[in-house]
């Protein structure tokens, strides 16, 4: 029975990295966008 919380555990453990690590890709991703939107707009004025 312990054996099976402590799975249940790690499994956890390990989506909950992987979730964290694809919103720091969509985090950056967003950034990168805006970063060129501000220079777009840099360069038209």
């Amino acid at each position: 029975m312990t054996k099976h919380i402590l799975i249940g555990i790690a499994l956890l453990g390990l989506a909950a990295c992987e979730t964290a690590k694809g919103a720091g890709r969509d985090i950056n991703k967003a950034g990168t966008a805006i970063e060129q939107a501000a220079s777009d707009v840099q360069k038209k004025l």
